[in-house]
């Protein structure tokens, strides 16, 4: 009698966990709308960067800085970073550039470091340029003032 009890409530649970997982699945919203989301997507439109001087505002406090110029040329491997030939502390104040924050030269365990962190050497995993395009969706952040 027991073995049936526990069979018919597997059974059951079994039931309910697939019935939730299709009605789940009717409700899943893209931003590729309604797109077959198995299916290649679209090729991304390219967008004009802006070019801000003086930079962006910062939202949050830490935030990494956005890039107020175009970065496509720039060539970052490990052997040479396109962004230190104007934000070194050797050539930022003839470039008029911002240097590299102080953080950059800090070890993993806070120590200070000659050269530019191996962690913070690949600058546009952070820091990206801004393009003038439409939000995907709706936001109402309202950052930093």
């Amino acid at each position: 009698m027991k073995k049936i009890i526990h069979i018919s409530l597997a059974a059951f649970g079994l039931l309910l966990i697939t019935s939730n997982t299709v009605t789940a699945k009717e409700d899943i919203a893209s931003l590729r709308g309604t797109e077959d989301l198995s299916g290649a997507s679209l090729k991304a439109t390219k967008k004009k960067i802006i070019s801000q001087e003086g930079g962006f505002e910062r939202s949050y406090k830490q935030q990494p800085p956005m890039v107020p110029h175009k970065v496509e040329k720039y060539k970052i491997t490990l052997k040479n970073n396109g962004c230190m030939k104007c934000h070194s502390k050797k050539n930022h104040k003839k470039e008029k550039a911002p240097m590299v924050g102080e953080s950059h030269f800090l070890s993993r365990d806070g120590k200070k470091l000659q050269k530019l962190s191996s962690r913070r050497y690949f600058c546009n995993q952070c820091h990206a340029p801004q393009i003038d395009a439409n939000p995907l969706v709706k936001n109402e952040f309202d950052g930093l003032k």
